[in-house]
């Protein structure tokens, strides 16, 4: 018998494998679907779950996570899928199809070697909940419907009350400069604008180191810490003196502040699956918003106590709001568990789950993606592997996206509260005009997520964005009537920062494209770098040389909304060309040759030929 040698893939992709070829005539397994099938007989059932008999094995290339709403009677092992011709995502080991084509059983660990494979991956790594990882563990759809409850409850719930923390701190600027803070710290517009790039860049800066001590340390420590120290500089801000002071503590405060978003998108994927994983976060991002709201109105309060022992009603403003992000800081040392099977401790001596409900926590993760053990959630990255995932180009796309797609909407944003003081409004009545584009950004993010949730899709999804705002931006920059009519301009603007947003759905998407923790580690660190890159830039975009109208800023914001919808679908067509590419290379393969391959490669993460991007 012979030992061929294939070269497979692009040059990222090449594998050399060596293969004894089998003795029969069948070199490759693929159809004309690029998909190779399964054939199952004599299945048995009992009650709502269908246990297979004696299946004869091939590999079907699909899997799909389970939904949390998906019907009772769809339900089995954990992982069903009801959504049919799905873009394969992770091809890790056997899938069985039943008879009934809407039907499929998902796990895959179903084969004892693929799960022999990874419970050793578990145990070279120590990974934390190795000891509750049981291929063969079933539950029923009630209980794990109750449990992702249970799971929003206690740890979404928390994750966003740690993001409004964030967002009062890095947002409460807004609010101060309409009591005219500027003028009472002898600033002007550039000041503004150099102090907001200098925040910015500290907190593009900090992204990246602070993912790494994260991972190393657990982000159930760091966050906390995180919160306890940018609190202190944020309360310090009621001590403004001048222009040194104001950018100094815009520094330190996007410098402690960056990375906190990566290090929670981290924590939440201990817990949830790739499908759930975009809609919660559309919920963590909903909490901006909601926090828009909330100090909106608290601004209307706070800052009514100008004159009060002699300060300046922004100085209140900056010494409450830090005071709150300080006990959330403190109580969030008590609220994140490092992990499901880490709950219990001397200040919650029952924990939060049974020891049933930890296995089912662990084992839905993992059928969803193996690779979510494969790293100790104290395990420092290696400088290969923060290079390898530094260099994995497949995830660029999204960085591009993310570079532009949210730049159309900062400057308006940025400048919300000066605009509206601008055209004539109080600063009471300028708080509370902002409430209405939070409220119904809210509205448009879930839903927009839900849509690509329900659509499996995410790039045609995520381009509604700045097709949303592609109108806003012409009229702000065509229409005669801007600054002159100000209830005409007010409309514009709540309508452009009304928008649906995408972010969300582009974390989830990186996460789920990474494949791996150490790569999704630096990889949302790098994607959150490149929104806050592209925010650097749109705090230039309107000058004091360009205002009321911003005719010059408008335009540049015209050209980048313009090629964040290129880049969208330039993006769509990548991954359809890379998985056709990977389709192509496995389906060359022999069904023996691909169960070796998965035994025997040393690639990881998206650089796997059984993987497939999600698009």
């Amino acid at each position: 018998m012979s030992s061929p040698s294939f070269t497979l893939g692009l040059e990222r992709d090449l594998v050399d494998l060596n293969i004894l070829t089998p003795p029969s005539d069948s070199s490759t397994g693929a159809n004309n679907e690029g998909i190779l099938s399964i054939e199952l007989s004599n299945f048995n059932t009992a009650g709502s779950i269908l246990r297979p008999a004696l299946p004869r094995l091939s590999t079907k290339m699909s899997y799909q996570p389970l939904a949390s709403d998906d019907p009772e009677e769809q339900k089995a092992y954990g992982s069903l899928d009801t959504t049919p011709n799905q873009s394969p995502t992770a091809l890790l080991g056997e899938s069985l199809l039943v008879d009934d084509p809407v039907t499929v059983i998902e796990n895959p660990f179903l084969d004892t070697e693929t799960a022999e494979y990874w419970r050793q991956v578990y145990e070279n790594c120590q990974y934390e909940c190795r000891h509750v990882f049981n291929p063969k563990l079933e539950w029923s759809a009630r209980e794990e419907k109750a449990l992702v409850r249970k799971l929003d409850l206690k740890v979404c719930l928390w994750a966003c009350i740690m993001f409004f923390g964030l967002q009062v701190d890095r947002g409460n600027l807004l609010q101060a400069v309409s009591d005219n803070m500027l003028d009472d710290l002898g600033l002007d517009t550039n000041d503004y604008n150099y102090g907001h790039s200098i925040f910015l860049i500290s907190f593009l800066f900090a992204e990246l180191p602070s993912q790494l001590v994260s991972k190393a340390v657990g982000p159930d420590r760091w966050i906390p810490m995180q919160m306890v120290l940018w609190s202190i500089v944020a309360i310090s801000q009621c001590g403004l003196s001048g222009r040194g002071t104001f950018l100094l503590t815009r520094g330190l405060l996007g410098f402690l502040e960056g990375g906190f978003i990566p290090d929670l998108v981290l924590w939440l994927s201990y817990f949830y699956t790739s499908r759930e994983l975009p809609i919660r976060l559309s919920y963590f991002w909903t909490t901006l918003s909601v926090t828009g709201i909330v100090t909106s109105l608290l601004a209307f309060v706070l800052l009514h106590l100008r004159g009060f022992l002699g300060w300046e009603g922004w100085r209140w403003l900056f010494l409450i709001e830090g005071s709150i992000t300080l006990c959330v800081g403190i109580a969030s040392f008590f609220m994140m568990p490092a992990s499901a099977v880490q709950t219990k401790t001397w200040f919650r001596p029952e924990g939060w789950f049974s020891e049933r409900e930890e296995a089912i926590v662990v084992n839905r993760v993992l059928r969803d993606d193996p690779s979510k053990g494969d790293m100790h959630n104290r395990e420092a990255l290696t400088p290969k592997r923060l290079w390898e995932a530094l260099k994995d180009y497949d995830l660029w796309p999204l960085y591009i996206i993310g570079l532009c797609a949210y730049v159309p909407q900062s400057p308006p944003k940025t400048y919300l509260t000066l605009t509206l003081r601008s055209l004539g409004f109080s600063t009471f009545s300028t708080n509370l005009l902002t409430i209405p584009a939070d409220v119904f950004h809210i509205m448009n993010l879930v839903l927009l997520t839900r849509i690509s949730e329900w659509l499996n899709e995410r790039s045609l999804v995520a381009i509604i964005q700045p097709l949303w705002t592609l109108p806003c931006i012409l009229a702000l920059r065509f229409w005669g009537g801007v600054v002159e009519d100000r209830w005409g301009t007010y409309s514009i603007i709540m309508v452009l920062l009304s928008y649906p947003y995408c972010h969300a759905i582009l974390v989830g998407w990186c996460s789920k494209n990474s494949n791996n923790v150490g790569t999704r580690t630096v990889s949302a660190a790098l994607y959150n770098m490149s929104v806050q890159a592209g925010n650097v830039y749109a705090s230039y975009i309107y000058r004091e040389d360009d205002k009321p109208l911003y005719r010059r800023g408008n335009t540049t914001l015209l050209i980048i909304n313009l090629v964040s919808i290129l880049v969208c679908l330039l993006t769509k067509l990548y991954y359809t060309w890379r998985n056709r590419q990977k389709e192509y290379a496995w389906n060359s393969l022999s069904e023996e040759q691909q169960v070796e391959y998965r035994k025997t490669t040393k690639l990881q993460g998206s650089r796997r030929l059984d993987f497939r991007f999600a698009h």
